[in-house]
């Protein structure tokens, strides 16, 4: 069976561009999948400690992020999906230390996000934040995952796993790891022209980013309801005065057309139609507002019902079964580089 992973950070609340980016794909392919491939979700705990946090809070997070999965449709009780946390799964760290020391300092230095992020809290900039795009590789090749749903911004950490996973295959001339399928193929996979971004409400040029200070550029999965239909209705459009969709020209009004085609569970062109040419650009954001509103007014009181006990048993079931699959490869692993017999 191939395997299919993906994983979301719980140290921040998730936005709604994290539920249609990431766990809404995710849990619809798993859907689709689940029957041909094992369906890994995991929660990278241990990927929280890359920029600061608040400690106390962090174990309640993972909690709550497993619940949004639950919430979001994702069927648990299926014997071929599995959750899990990263840092219960020890595999992850040891085998993150070994990829560092076939990942080139070089290459490692060229990730955009790295750059990104540190530039924005120089002070801030751990060596973890450095190295985390390795510790994303291990996570990915301990389960010999083909296909890793992600956002577009995560493909070139993507392309560092495949760079890897080739090198140690061809250093000791044996297929160690599945490589993952390329950023094409995955794109494919995933029924996307490419990989979704959902946009800031203030800035439609940059995605919409549950790290922002700003309280209006987001819509957070524990908004209250009513308030997040209001940040709807002073999203940034354009003057152009006409509703088109156009990710360049009006990222604005585009990201607003592709949020309601999302939550509406419609084919986007189908409501890219039903608008295009109009000139009210308020009885679309009437439209989205109310869509938001129904959407998280739901979706919060399918988590309200989750307990805390349902999900600690899921875990430990998920992680039993991903200790032992990961335990496997470190310990084939091991035995290459000469660690063990």
């Amino acid at each position: 069976m191939q395997t299919i992973l993906t994983g979301v950070r719980a140290n921040e609340e998730p936005t709604l561009g994290n539920f249609l980016g990431a766990y809404l794909p995710m849990i619809n392919l798993a859907h689709e999948h689940a029957e041909d491939s094992q369906v890994n979700f995991f929660v990278p705990d241990l990927h929280s400690f890359t920029t600061p946090i608040d400690h106390k809070k962090l174990y309640d997070q993972v909690i709550k992020g497993v619940k949004y999965y639950i919430a979001a449709g994702l069927d648990v009780n299926h014997p071929n999906v599995h959750i899990y946390r990263q840092s219960h799964v020890p595999a992850h760290a040891e085998l993150a230390w070994i990829l560092d020391c076939f990942t080139p300092f070089g290459e490692a230095s060229r990730m955009t996000q790295f750059k990104e992020k540190g530039s924005e809290h120089p002070d801030a900039v751990t060596v973890g934040l450095f190295n985390y795009p390795v510790l994303m590789a291990a996570d990915i090749l301990l389960y010999d995952a083909k296909y890793i749903p992600l956002g577009e911004d995560q493909f070139q950490h993507l392309e560092l796993a495949r760079n890897i996973a080739i090198r140690i295959n061809n250093k000791f001339d044996d297929e160690i790891f599945t490589v993952p399928a390329p950023e094409a193929e995955q794109v494919k996979f995933m029924h996307l022209e490419k990989g979704l971004r959902i946009r800031s409400l203030v800035d439609p040029t940059k995605k919409m980013s549950k790290s922002s200070e700003n309280e209006r550029s987001k819509i957070s999965l524990n908004d209250d309801p009513k308030h997040a239909a209001k940040k709807i209705m002073s999203a940034t459009t354009d003057s152009e005065g006409v509703i088109r969709f156009d990710m360049i020209n009006q990222p604005g009004i585009s990201n607003l057309l592709q949020i309601e085609s999302l939550l509406a569970h419609r084919e986007l062109q189908d409501v890219i139609s039903d608008w295009a040419g109009q000139t009210s650009y308020g009885d679309l954001k009437h439209k989205v507002a109310d869509s938001v509103e129904h959407f998280l007014a739901d979706f919060q009181e399918k988590v309200a019902n989750i307990s805390d006990e349902d999900v600690e048993s899921i875990l430990a079931d998920g992680e039993k079964y991903a200790n032992e699959v990961a335990n496997a490869k470190l310990h084939k692993v091991q035995k290459y580089v000469g660690l063990r017999k």
